[in-house]
């Protein structure tokens, strides 16, 4: 079937990845129909189906998709760990969307005739730290919190699905995604770049993988539209791996103001997180999380269309327009 008469679902349209993906799809040609509860606003050109939740979805709403990227998911917030919910309330409460929800969107879809269904998981399914190298789609699952347990059962789970009914499944397990629209940690290095204020990461020779969402989004086309995709996991890199101090350096020079950085060892950082309460935000920072794409490229032939530095370079033209705007 030719790109132009497909057409692709995408469960949670309206979000940092969804709206790229949809952007992506429409510049090929492809339909994208964006499943979305009813406040939500999607990327002009999306066929936009309103949805009550994941638990309530009918197969109506695939009607004629051909394949199905399901985005949609409880995602991953600091409060969680703030102990506000007790640990078992806190896993259930993931498990309801990101297990279940993803089972329920499945079978509808399946129901519907969609014959590929593309799940995007994290790579916290493995862990938040590498084992001494890059993580393989082959190592064990260790998720490291409520959130990544979720997503590692939805991945056996969904996979044992489509086995069973014959559903096509893929699995796309991303590290850190950044790009135009991006926020949380990422935003905030470059606020504090931008600011001029000192970073202590001028010791930090931990290595990180990320992928910008112009990459991510091509990827996850791609195994939804690839035969070879079928009933596997696939990583997703930029393809090269900065130290956090050369992060901060290169988002310096996209955003034209160099990052200051204060040389702090590791073993000092993490002892004042733990008197802060902050352990789990500066291990992120002091820990490798390298994660190893290559399967991707040699079973799939996909390439990355941005390397890193343009990835930021994007990122930054970005965040220099909001500046000026807000």
């Amino acid at each position: 079937m030719s790109d132009l008469r497909r057409r692709i679902a995408i469960t949670g349209a309206n979000g940092f990845v969804g709206r790229e993906v949809s952007r992506a799809l429409l510049a090929r040609g492809i339909a994208a129909t964006g499943l979305v509860r009813r406040d939500a606003q999607c990327e002009p050109g999306v066929d936009v189906r309103h949805i009550d939740g994941l638990d309530a979805i009918a197969p109506d709403a695939f009607a004629g998709c051909d394949a199905v990227i399901h985005l949609a998911a409880r995602v991953h917030v600091m409060s969680d760990t703030a102990g506000h919910q007790s640990s078992e309330a806190l896993l259930n409460a993931y498990r309801a969307v990101n297990v279940d929800g993803t089972l329920a969107a499945a079978d509808a879809a399946r129901r519907a005739g969609v014959t590929r269904f593309v799940l995007m998981s994290s790579i916290k399914a493995l862990g938040e730290s590498d084992p001494g190298r890059p993580f393989t789609e082959d190592d064990e699952r260790n998720p490291p919190d409520a959130y990544g347990v979720s997503k590692a059962e939805a991945e056996v789970q969904l996979l044992e699905f489509g086995s069973r009914t014959g559903l096509e499944v893929a699995v796309v397990r991303p590290p850190l995604v950044y790009g135009p629209g991006v926020r949380a940690n990422f935003l905030a290095m470059m606020n504090a770049i931008a600011r001029g204020m000192p970073l202590p990461l001028g010791a930090i020779d931990a290595r990180r993988s990320l992928v910008s969402v112009a990459n991510l989004a091509s990827a996850t086309i791609e195994c939804a539209l690839n035969p070879a995709a079928a009933g596997r996991v696939f990583h997703v890199t930029d393809g090269y791996d900065p130290s956090v101090a050369e992060l901060a350096r290169k988002l310096g020079e996209q955003l034209g103001k160099s990052a200051r950085l204060v040389p702090v060892p590791a073993a000092l950082l993490r002892g004042v997180a733990r008197l802060a309460g902050k352990t789990a935000q500066i291990d992120r920072l002091t820990g490798s999380l390298r994660v190893d794409s290559r399967r991707i490229r040699e079973a799939l032939g996909w390439q990355a269309p941005q390397s890193l530095d343009e990835g930021l370079a994007a990122t930054a033209a970005w965040f220099r327009t909001a500046r000026r705007e807000g």
